[in-house]
């Protein structure tokens, strides 16, 4: 893993965004549970903001159709931000989620 400004979770988060990898998403999304607290939640949000990789964009897809409620929601942020919204939209249409989380930005 490359040099990385971040200490503790938010930089093995970071590093695993910035990575991108299938391993790397489902690592991240892993963290997000009914459990989660809103420290951990923005570390996620952030750290999904960093995945470029078209292998990591698909399993986001993945995710934003098949993950938890909660991860169904934070891949439709990551969607939103990089104004995909075609892809949202069938998520919506298709019930994974609901309208709030289709127009949340």
């Amino acid at each position: 893993m490359s040099a990385n400004k971040y200490t503790g979770k938010l930089g093995e988060l970071t590093e695993r965004g910035k990575n991108g990898t299938v391993e790397d998403v489902d690592y991240i999304m892993s963290h997000l549970t009914t459990e989660s607290n809103l420290v951990m939640t923005r570390f996620v949000d952030f750290a999904l903001s960093l995945v470029e990789k078209p292998e990591g964009i698909l399993r986001l897809e993945h995710y934003l159709f098949n993950g938890t409620l909660i991860q169904r929601n934070y891949s439709s942020l990551f969607f939103n931000r990089r104004l995909d919204y075609e892809i949202v939209m069938r998520a919506y249409k298709k019930g994974a989620i609901d309208e709030i989380q289709a127009f949340a930005r």
